[in-house]
């Protein structure tokens, strides 16, 4: 699991969750956990589906880059 806090301000926090869930989604296809906390902080949870999402772009880069390198596209 991988966690995140909404970081804006008080009156921002909901936003900046709310956005960063979208990002989240957008690249792996899942919306992750968001949770309020009483302390009025904003915990937003990704799992396992995400993590692995995630690394789908870490693979994707490093074929990018090895192309580039074996096309001398710099």
């Amino acid at each position: 699991m991988g966690f995140a806090y909404a970081r804006a301000d008080p009156d921002g926090r909901e936003a900046d969750a709310e956005r960063f869930s979208a990002l989240v989604k957008a690249l792996t296809g899942k919306e992750p956990r968001i949770r309020r906390l009483k302390n009025g902080k904003i915990k937003i949870e990704c799992y396992g589906g995400h993590l692995e999402g995630f690394m789908r772009y870490a693979e994707l880069a490093a074929v990018i880059k090895r192309w580039l390198e074996e096309t001398s596209r710099r």
